[in-house]
């Protein structure tokens, strides 16, 4: 079978399940979502995506909620896991706090606390400072006269200073260092945090002193970090100063705004890329809230698959005059590469994202927007043409430059779209452009620059595999997928099978005996086994190996497991196929309804079903093989690919006139 998963969760599963029975779904969803009684369940506008006719339905007898127009929902803790973008444990713990319940963890080894207790050591630091420069801010003669009245020259509300957490530093240069240690944090952890330095001479000074504060935020809502700017304009100073790297900030991965935005993100379907803090608050304050800032760095991995958590569709924002245009293109490939859709929105000159904001009210600043922004190829094309004008050396260069940007783009049909356009734009023929890609596509690809080895920080939690996320589900999906669902569902029910279909190697009392029983997921497993079948789906493969090794614990039951699972990428699917009549069209429904009394006729069936598809496919792979030129098979070898592929079309002919008996592939 493979390597088994081990799932050894934080939080006790006592505590799991106390919550659980204490979780009401329509409480938790009205925190978010106006509800009205519909018959025995309610209904509401759906929070994921914008509507105007309430679809989003939630059943207070089955505790579930979906939204019947983009498909989102599931139990408590995927709804808020969804809304408030947090990992499982977090989501848990929510509810514990909602409904008073303490939430007890695991006991964790000596590495393992040490670990935490350090982790949790700079949060807490971090919390106390954030708190502590809003506090100076505030109520200090210093904060209010100095920091404040700089927030004041900039435009921002009260109420927008409080909800990015603002403060101020005082100039004192060891004003933050001597408040901490009163409050008993060690000097090693105000150095890790970067909030503290020490000098050569061994004194703790302050790092922020005379600059107003911008804390960073994981998607959780926990500081990670902060910013610090100057008053004046001091040019023998950096203008901002930032945290240094740490156990719990990597500035790789982290987006300024994201919390207070990505609510904001899903509603809308999008998101506006930004420079700098100033751009995010302002365009906030305008009442534009889907906007994050990459703070003035470039683009890297690690954000780009953070924002794809929450959307496709990213509108970059540009000064008017900026000269640093041509620099973050690149960043941009990499929006493409993971397969995002990227407009682009050059502001008028003279104006940034936080002056425009400041300037106009948000639905100008939205009609703006719509009217100006450009697809990203069209707008990075005409920028080069302006540069290259009739010189043709510059234009061959344009055009790889161009090609090279299309050359990503993971779609086919959307790659295909820009190829037509771009062969337009720049008068080039398309099978020159087609050409230059396929000579892209077969190089090795670049891995530098990547951060992908790097450990994840708090920010990156739970990545969702997007890899069958952005294609159409083909039929053999659909199969794997119910067949992994009657493992979910069903997974520790027995079911009543020949001996000589179960192949168990467990003795049998009486020789004579027809039939023996068998659990759902024992009888999948081994028949996928036997036939040397791996599920193709990693996340289903994953689900199908842990019932396995699951299996034969006293009271072990997949449903709750599974919809329990610690790995929220696993409870979501598993949610989903817990569902009655999981994606199963009118016919299917007809014949492949899995009511637990008939799972001896049905298991088989469908599991079949599969191994049917994917014999099919094998099939015209094989075909496609024999037929194509540029394979140049020797005499010997396509007889003998002739003789296997009239051999499993045999196979696929029992399959199709006696599907539900159990076929061997091999």
């Amino acid at each position: 079978m493979g390597v088994m998963f081990n799932n050894n969760p934080m939080i006790d599963h006592s505590t799991i399940q106390r919550i659980l029975d204490a979780t009401d779904i329509v409480d938790v969803v009205k925190e978010f979502v106006t509800l009205r009684k519909a018959g025995v369940n309610y209904k509401g506008l759906c929070p994921f995506h914008n509507e105007r006719t309430p679809s989003f339905v939630v059943s207070p007898t089955k505790q579930l909620c979906k939204c019947f127009s983009c498909g989102k929902g599931g139990n408590a803790v995927n709804f808020v896991m969804e809304m408030e973008q947090m990992t499982y444990p977090e989501a848990i713990k929510w509810l514990g706090k909602k409904y008073g319940i303490e939430v007890k963890e695991k006991e964790l080894t000596n590495e393992e606390r040490a670990l935490q207790s350090e982790r949790e050591s700079l949060f807490a630091l971090n919390e106390w400072a954030d708190k502590f420069f809003q506090e100076t801010l505030h109520n200090h003669v210093d904060g209010v006269a100095k920091g404040m009245a700089y927030f004041r020259s900039r435009g921002f509300r009260d109420d927008i200073i409080r909800k990015f957490h603002l403060g101020y530093a005082l100039e004192q240069r060891d004003a933050t260092a001597k408040a901490a240690l009163q409050q008993g944090f060690s000097e090693k952890v105000l150095a890790e945090t970067g909030i503290c330095f020490t000098t050569e001479e061994g004194r703790l000074l302050d790092r922020y002193h005379g600059r107003v504060i911008f804390p960073v935020h994981t998607v959780s809502g926990r500081v990670v970090a902060f910013g610090g700017r100057i008053l004046g304009a001091d040019k023998k100073l950096a203008k901002y100063v930032n945290s240094p790297e740490s156990i719990i900030y990597s500035k790789s991965r982290e987006l300024y705004g994201l919390y207070q935005a990505k609510q904001a993100i899903v509603r809308k379907g999008c998101c506006f890329l930004v420079e700098g803090y100033t751009d995010v608050i302002s365009m906030h304050q305008s009442g534009i809230e889907n906007v994050v800032a990459s703070s003035g760095t470039s683009l890297t991995e690690g954000q780009i698959k953070l924002l794809h958590r929450f959307t496709d569709n990213i509108t970059v924002l540009y000064d008017g005059d900026s000269a640093g245009i041509k620099a973050s293109l690149r960043g941009i490939d990499m929006l493409l590469k993971e397969g995002m859709h990227i407009k682009v929105l050059l502001l008028p000159d003279g104006d940034d994202p936080d002056s425009f904001a400041r300037k106009h009210p948000a639905e100008a600043v939205q009609a703006y927007i719509d009217r100006h922004q450009v697809d990203f190829i069209r707008f990075k094309t005409n920028l080069l043409l302006q540069e290259s004008a009739n010189d043709p050396l510059k234009k061959a260069s344009l055009i790889s430059d161009v090609v090279k940007s299309i050359s990503v783009i993971p779609d086919n049909i959307v790659r295909q779209m820009y190829i037509r356009e771009c062969s337009t734009l720049l008068d080039v023929q398309e099978g020159l452009i087609v050409n230059e890609i396929n000579k892209l596509k077969s190089k090795p690809n670049d891995n530098t620059n990547t951060d992908e080895s790097k450990p994840q920080t708090e920010g990156d939690a739970s990545l969702s595999p997007s890899a069958t996320q952005h294609r159409p589900l083909t039929a053999t999906d659909e199969a794997e997928n119910m067949l992994v669902a009657l493992v979910v569902k069903y997974g520790e029910m027995p079911m009543l099978i020949d001996n000589e279909d179960t192949q168990s190697e467990r003795p049998q009392e009486d020789e004579s005996e027809r039939g023996s029983t068998i659990t759902v997921a024992e009888y999948i497993g081994r028949s996928l086994e036997q036939d040397g079948i791996i599920l193709q789906n990693p996340v289903n493969q994953k689900i199908l190996c842990e019932a396995m090794a699951h299996i034969h614990k006293e009271g072990w039951t997949a449903r709750s497991y599974f919809t329990l699972h610690q790995d929220a990428t696993i409870s979501s699917v598993a949610t989903e196929m817990s569902e009655d009549k999981f994606i199963l069209s009118k016919h299917q429904q007809e014949l492949y309804v899995p009511e637990q009394y008939r799972l001896d006729e049905v298991v088989p069936r469908i599991l079949n079903d599969y191994k049917h598809k994917l014999l099919k496919n094998k099939l015209n792979q094989m075909l496609n093989n024999l037929k194509n030129p540029e394979k140049q098979l020797s005499q010997e070898q396509a007889a003998s690919m002739m003789q296997e592929y009239m051999r499993l079309v045999e196979i696929e002919r029992r399959f199709a006139s006696m599907l539900g008996d159990r076929v061997l592939l091999r």
